[in-house]
């Protein structure tokens, strides 16, 4: 498996003084994933947690819903410069009677980690029907409860701890128990894995759960959010107005800029209990 960190040399200034000292890095590598033995995506993503990231990749493609959908998951031979295994192509095998991807959502691209919807071969893939949908969920949520899932996420950020690069998505119960907690150099990877969890763990649909996020809330991590049935997802920082448009299209409860007990609802406000 590969790196998560990485250690690598540089010169830290202090003012006007120079040292040489060494730094972690979070690590950031190619995922090949293929279903059936056909390319489908490639991403750049923190190794690690891999097969849980392809599952998760594969229920918001709206590919797979349940554990059962995939019969095996392998890696492939990858090697690199020193002829060892790179660990970096990942192969699904989908169980009979499961439809393989549709064309339309295949990646022409690789995908990088700051965009996840990157690449798709048609425009009206990019939005994506969820069997799953979060609509008529009545969680409620207290705002006690959303003010403590930030300082919550960051408490199981290990690796982020040591390099200061990575994103984190957490699952967290309406009452604020962490259910999975997943970090990567992208942040609908760390989404992808959190889900990919659930998927193997024959947890989706996840009523009543809150899709904590590191980052911003765009477009592709309310669609992944819906995709699994995730009624509430919360951002440290600002959503995208398509992400608002959706998650109020799709009956999610969506909230941005969540510091302390300071947070904007941008929709689903009846499942905020004051």
């Amino acid at each position: 498996m590969g790196r998560v960190t990485v250690r690598r040399p540089v010169i830290k200034y202090t003012g006007k003084d120079g040292k040489r000292k060494v730094d972690s890095l979070a690590a950031e590598e190619p995922l090949e994933i293929r279903v059936n033995g056909k390319a489908l995506a490639v991403t750049m993503r923190t190794p690690g947690k891999d097969v849980e990231l392809a599952h998760g990749f594969l229920l918001s493609e709206g590919v797979i819903g349940s554990p059962g959908d995939v019969s095996t998951a392998r890696f492939c031979e990858g090697t690199g410069p020193d002829g060892e295994n790179t660990y970096n192509v990942l192969d699904l095998a989908l169980a009979p009677g499961v439809p393989e991807p549709d064309p339309g959502v295949e990646r022409n691209f690789y995908t990088t980690s700051s965009c996840g919807v990157c690449g798709k071969a048609a425009l009206d893939a990019v939005k994506l029907k969820t069997r799953f949908s979060p609509s008529g969920d009545e969680t409620r949520v207290s705002v006690d409860v959303l003010a403590g899932l930030p300082d919550a996420l960051r408490e199981q950020q290990r690796v982020f701890a040591s390099t200061g690069g990575l994103h984190a998505a957490g699952l967290f119960t309406a009452r604020g128990e962490p259910l999975v907690v997943r970090e990567d150099v992208g942040r609908h990877n760390a989404v992808d894995k959190v889900l990919g969890w659930a998927v193997l763990n024959d947890r989706v649909p996840l009523p009543g759960t809150v899709l904590m996020v590191s980052g911003r809330a765009s477009f592709e991590l309310v669609q992944k959010a819906s995709m699994a049935g995730v009624p509430v997802l919360s951002a440290v920082s600002a959503p995208s107005s398509l992400a608002a448009e959706l998650a109020e299209e799709q009956g999610m409860t969506l909230i941005g800029f969540l510091r302390g007990d300071s947070m904007n609802v941008y929709s689903g406000a009846q499942r905020i209990a004051g």
